[in-house]
């Protein structure tokens, strides 16, 4: 794999990213993984061995058993700890109190120590804001996070499922106080979800934030298993059958998998390496967040960076996709229709 810089930072990470979230299965995540110290131990060394050098979880995940987990592999395999970026993410509710959620500097300093001493780790690689917390000051979420960078405990700062509005908002912020700035935006993508193109996407471009596309088989959609053409879509065993998540236009996602399954075929692979091939092709993703439940799953992810989409197939999956128009996005291209 061609390591790739994460934003406009010296950090090169790896064009896949192993995510975590089937890693433990406490509460609600059992419907998404379950996976336990062997096998946890097994997946994260095969990612390493494939060239993969950056791992992706969240104090969320499965209550915290998922960085437990993953630290505890991360010792067991004995990997040097500047081989790897590892990077979490904090916001969601972490206990029952009032102070137990959110993005306060309460909840943010106490959420860093907890992440650490679950990952046996005396700091982390990047850390993320997972979402929004409306009743927080941006600038005091912002200040927390520039603390945790000037005391070590944290290399870099991204964020999650934002609205581009707001982390425009939020990096004007950090420049004009000189704080440390947000490098990457995680945020939900794929080829049957194109929804960040109309202005995440271009706010990336022009801000220097690299794009960390979370889900991108969309729940699994686009994993060659479902039939979206048919009245009941679901698959025993499948993630979408107990989890229906996220939300995905069902009819733009069958166009795809019409799309992709001609090109799957005269490439000798899978679905959904296409669906990640797609990805990788977008000159605006730096890395894909790929999670798996077995060996095979990783094995089959881990083709897609192998697989080179001619421009014919490229064309043909992008207009299988594409956005329907929408104001002021074809008002723009209208406008700017005259070359000159």
């Amino acid at each position: 794999m061609k390591n790739r810089p994460l934003g406009r930072t010296g950090l090169y990470v790896s064009p896949l990213c192993l995510g975590t979230m089937t890693f433990g299965g406490q509460g609600f995540w059992k419907a998404i993984g379950t996976l336990g110290e062997t096998e946890v131990d097994r997946i994260v060394g095969s990612a390493f061995d494939a060239g993969i050098n950056f791992l992706d979880t969240a104090n969320v995940y499965s209550e915290g058993e998922s960085e437990r987990l993953v630290g505890a592999a991360l010792k067991r395999l004995g990997r040097a700890r500047d081989s790897y970026v590892l990077a979490t993410k904090v916001r969601g509710r972490m206990g029952a109190g009032s102070n137990q959620v959110g993005l306060s500097r309460y909840h943010i300093m106490h959420s860093i120590d907890a992440s650490l001493a679950r990952l046996g780790l005396d700091h982390v690689d990047l850390y993320q804001i997972h979402g929004v917390d409306p009743t927080t000051p941006l600038e005091e979420t912002l200040e927390a996070l520039n603390d945790l960078v000037r005391t070590g405990k944290v290399r870099y700062l991204g964020l999650s499922n934002l609205p581009a509005w707001m982390q425009m908002k939020a990096l004007a912020i950090q420049e004009r106080r000189g704080w440390s700035r947000f490098v990457s935006a995680q945020m939900y993508y794929s080829i049957a979800g194109r929804d960040l193109e109309r202005e995440v996407v271009p706010l990336a471009i022009d801000q220097g934030l690299g794009i960390l596309p979370w889900s991108p088989l969309a729940g699994g959609l686009l994993s060659g298993k479902f039939d979206l053409e048919a009245e009941d879509a679901k698959v025993l065993g499948a993630r979408r059958s107990e989890f229906d998540f996220p939300p995905v236009d069902r009819t733009r996602a069958a166009a795809c998998l019409r799309a992709m399954r001609p090109i799957a075929t005269a490439h000798g692979t899978s679905v959904a390496r296409i669906a990640l091939a797609w990805l990788l092709h977008q000159p605006h993703v730096t890395s894909v967040i790929i999670g798996a439940k077995s060996d095979a799953q990783l094995a089959d992810n881990l083709g897609a960076t192998e697989i080179v989409l001619t421009a014919d197939e490229l064309a043909t999956l992008d207009a299988a996709s594409a956005l329907p128009a929408e104001y002021p996005g074809w008002m723009i291209g209208f406008q700017n229709r005259d070359p000159r």
